[in-house]
């Protein structure tokens, strides 16, 4: 799966991608949390992980549809990776969960 990096102005510096999705349709995605596994025992422990939610759900706050990749950057190339291992996806979800926890907490 390949992305767009677009940054807009509008956005207060959020970083907005564009996807394809299987049937060639592209819509953009806000990214809201990228992270790293900095646990070397870790099978993951190098890989790169993005939560975005779409643009597209518009004023809906009660929308909940964050979806994770795995990617990787070579220079302005971006690509993404559907995370399908069932062990990788309870990592990313219980990570994602601690940092928004912690996040939270500070406000």
């Amino acid at each position: 799966m390949v992305a767009n990096h677009d940054n807009h102005e509008h956005h207060d510096e959020a970083e907005i991608i564009s996807i394809m999705d299987d049937d060639g349709e592209e819509a953009e995605f806000e990214v809201v949390m990228k992270f790293e596994v900095d646990d070397d025992d870790s099978p993951y422990a190098s890989n790169k992980y993005m939560m975005v939610v779409p643009l597209d759900a518009g004023e809906d706050e009660d929308s909940d549809e964050v979806y994770a990749f795995r990617y990787e950057e070579n220079g302005d190339d971006l690509t993404l990776h559907t995370i399908e291992d069932e062990e990788e996806w309870d990592m990313v979800e219980e990570t994602f969960n601690t940092l928004v926890a912690e996040f939270e907490d500070e406000d």
